[in-house]
């Protein structure tokens, strides 16, 4: 599935929270996952643990229906497919 970031959001602190995190999923790390590469893991403020690329949260979009659908880019203007 595609991934997002969010304009919001500021290196290592994920932004959204609460009913943002129920449109848009942060794509949670497993406790035994190890960062590579530009990959980082971020503690959100509920404690569970976050990826991130070279800082910048990651999320799914719940109105992607399926792989390569991308029809969160650009929502509000702060969405964007994570780049690399």
């Amino acid at each position: 599935m595609t991934l997002y970031t969010y304009d919001e959001d500021t290196p290592g602190k994920s932004k959204c929270t609460g009913l943002c995190a129920v449109f848009w999923p942060p794509v949670i790390a497993a406790d035994t996952a190890k960062p590579t590469g530009g990959f980082t893991i971020i503690t959100r403020d509920d404690g569970t643990k976050q990826w991130a690329y070279h800082g910048k949260p990651l999320y799914g979009y719940a109105r992607d229906a399926k792989a390569g659908n991308t029809s969160g880019d650009g929502v509000d203007g702060v969405w964007h497919v994570a780049k690399r």
